[in-house]
């Protein structure tokens, strides 16, 4: 009698992330980075390939891989067979390798594939960093790796040790080109000069447009960049000397702004916001300054105001009850509790220490109170507070509502300057992906080395994710699809994301049947007609899901 059985494997979204990975060619590149020792049974391509897919599609990525790909590789609910040729120890071994290997010939022959591949402008590049956070005592880390250390923690957990990870995306459709990590002290200003070197040799130029925060606008980096033929846009910190003559013009009434544009407010459709412009004087070293005017921005710091008044009245007041006990007693300990409450005010709010006398007789005789009782008259100072809104300061300072200073040396007119700048929030967005969606952080890896490893499959998943949002959303945008019914409950989206791709795909598996443990049928399940759409607007032919074949999840060399 004919044994018959049925197997349902899973496909989800691993065929579309393989599609973008074989794009990419990234199992030929790692196959040519790190080649097969003799006495492995497995490449490294194809152990690191699927650490990368694990953690663009893991619940808890880098965790019970060999569970995980045991649903594509052996079929749900199945024995572990083929599947279990991805353990820890083979991952950690790997990693190791990963490391030992050229990782940044590795990521600049990346970064060209997704270039050529998905067209990808590169006129001008944005940086920034994040911390990532690591949990644990990591007593023993060794030299040549990246350094945990405490720092400024942009998790809130100071506590922890911490690297730094600067990341380069592009404006085109915000997809990281490189990568770098620094130990975990490590102060930005100090970054982008040799960044910027390695993106010159990526790029084979100087000819882009380098973005970045703050930490950038140092005469040494900006000399640099100009020096050598690069152009940059960053916003100077507020207290620049060269940006005391705006605020006497600005009370002088001198500055004339200039109309730039207006965008749909992200949280109020309903709302514009407006942006001007004013070009200063240039700098010493011919650098230009252009002034913006953000109407969001002029709301906000009004309302900022506003409660840092109300918070320090509020505060003066819980004061008040207190005085004159404990260690309010004297006039010095009071100015003191003032000064803290009044710090970030500037000069917004007057506020006057009152002293009051009263005068009291004291006995300073011996014994109970009599007739001969001997009294002395002692005067008593007790202290209050009093204060006002200083309404001169507080609308000198409203004049700068609103406005940030920019420094560029490019040649653009002053709202395209502003344009660019303005797409520097992306680079958060990435590493929210890296830390929420790919969830990056915390880390638990004992070895350093392998951290930075980790790091750098962290970073090829990072890339993978935001061409396939690029895609989506460039596609929609030319075909002019509004959106999309791809959320639970079928609900639309306008700006799908990874995650919405993700959910939609999760369901697809192939349905086979076995006949004395020969496949006589096979179905793909779960793909219908929103699926295909979707797949098609991220450039990948149906076909792939349709037409996959028995060793599907294989990379590089077979």
């Amino acid at each position: 009698m004919d044994q018959i059985e049925s197997k349902a494997k899973l496909v989800g979204v691993l065929p579309l992330i393989k599609y973008y990975m074989d794009q990419l060619r990234l199992g030929e590149l790692l196959d040519r980075y790190l080649p097969k020792p003799p006495n492995m049974q497995l490449r490294p391509a194809q152990v690191l390939s699927v650490m990368v897919m694990n953690i663009i599609t893991a619940a808890t990525p880098l965790y019970k891989i060999h569970e995980w790909v045991a649903d594509y590789l052996d079929g749900l609910g199945e024995p572990s067979a083929e599947a279990n040729q991805y353990n820890d120890d083979q991952l950690g071994r790997n990693l190791d390798r990963l490391y030992r290997a050229d990782r940044q010939s590795l990521m600049c022959e990346l970064a060209a594939n997704a270039i050529v591949a998905y067209q990808l402008q590169t006129r001008t590049i944005h940086n920034d960093s994040t911390t990532i956070t690591f949990k644990g005592r990591y007593d023993h880390q060794i030299d040549e790796a990246v350094k945990l250390r405490l720092g400024h923690n942009k998790d809130f957990r100071p506590d922890c040790l911490q690297i730094v990870y600067g990341l380069n995306i592009t404006a085109d459709g915000n997809v990281p080109l490189s990568f770098d990590l620094f130990d975990g002290n490590q102060t930005d200003d100090n970054t982008h000069v040799p960044n910027w070197e390695r993106l010159r040799q990526m790029l084979a130029t100087s000819d882009f447009t380098y973005v970045a925060d703050c930490k950038l606008c140092s005469r040494q980096n900006l000399d640099h960049i100009h020096q050598n033929g690069g152009r940059f846009v960053t916003v100077v910190p507020k207290n620049r000397s060269i940006l005391k003559p705006f605020a006497a013009q600005l009370e002088a009434g001198q500055v004339q702004w200039t109309y730039a544009y207006s965008i749909q407010n992200n949280r109020k459709p309903s709302r514009q916001d407006d942006f001007h412009t004013f070009e200063a004087a240039a700098t010493e070293q011919g650098y230009r300054l252009i002034w913006v005017l953000s109407s969001a921005k002029a709301a906000l710091d009004r309302k900022t105001r506003q409660r840092r008044l109300a918070k320090a009245e509020q505060a003066l007041t819980d004061l008040r009850p207190r005085l004159n006990r404990y260690k309010l007693k004297t006039r010095s300990q009071i100015e003191a509790a003032v000064a803290k409450i009044c710090r970030p005010l500037g000069d917004w709010l007057q506020v006057r220490v009152v002293a009051r006398q009263t005068s009291r007789w004291k006995k300073i005789s011996a014994g109970r109170p009599g007739p001969d009782s001997v009294y002395e008259k002692e005067t008593l100072t007790t202290f209050d507070l009093q204060w006002q809104q200083n309404q001169q300061a507080i609308d000198k300072d409203a004049l700068a509502d609103g406005t940030f200073p920019l420094i560029t040396n490019t040649d653009q007119d002053a709202a395209e300057v502003l344009r660019i700048y303005k797409q520097q929030p992306c680079l958060e967005k990435r590493f929210s992906t890296t830390k929420s969606v790919l969830e990056v952080a915390p880390v638990f890896l004992e070895k350093t080395q392998r951290i930075e490893a980790m790091v750098f499959l962290y970073f090829v998943a990072l890339m993978i994710v935001s061409l396939m949002e690029r895609a989506i959303r460039n596609q929609m945008a030319e075909q002019a699809i509004e959106k999309l019914p791809i959320l639970p409950g079928n609900m639309n989206t306008n700006r799908p994301t990874w995650n919405n791709i993700r959910y939609l795909l999760r369901n697809v598996h192939h349905a086979q049947i076995f006949v004395n443990h020969k496949r006589v049928k096979q179905n793909l399940k779960g793909l219908d007609d929103i699926h295909t759409l979707v797949l098609r607007l991220l450039g990948v032919p149906p076909a792939v899901y349709w037409n996959l074949p028995d060793n599907w999840l294989s990379f590089g060399k077979t």
